[in-house]
């Protein structure tokens, strides 16, 4: 008689092992769980590329602001608006919008233009 239930064993030997070590594992490190001093707010420096990243999302996000038609840069936590914009109330919305993202010092919005119609 031929040794035809061996491979399966075998395979399911190894699993069965593999599912016990991984299960010590998340035993000992229980996902998704904070550490005991854990802090909420992130102490990691806020970097530019960050700062244009978070501004042009929530420009996107506005509502009567055309985020497609901004521009963003940032350096040193300067944000630098340019584009186009319908009217002077989108302007002042957007330059509101980036000014309560986290790390921003300043923003110019010179080159954020009102569009001729």
């Amino acid at each position: 008689m031929k040794h035809v239930r061996t491979p399966s064993l075998l395979a399911a030997t190894f699993a069965t092992a593999l599912l016990f070590s991984a299960g010590h594992v998340l035993a000992d490190n229980p996902p998704n769980e904070p550490e005991e001093n854990a802090q909420n707010d992130s102490s990691q420096p806020v970097t530019d590329t960050w700062i244009t990243t978070k501004v042009k999302a929530d420009l996107l996000a506005t509502e009567n602001v055309s985020g497609l038609d901004i521009k963003v840069e940032t350096v040193d936590g300067v944000v630098t608006l340019t584009g186009a914009v319908a009217s002077q109330a989108q302007k002042d919305k957007a330059v509101e919008v980036a000014r309560q993202i986290k790390g921003v010092k300043r923003v110019e919005a010179g080159g954020l233009k009102l569009a001729s119609r």
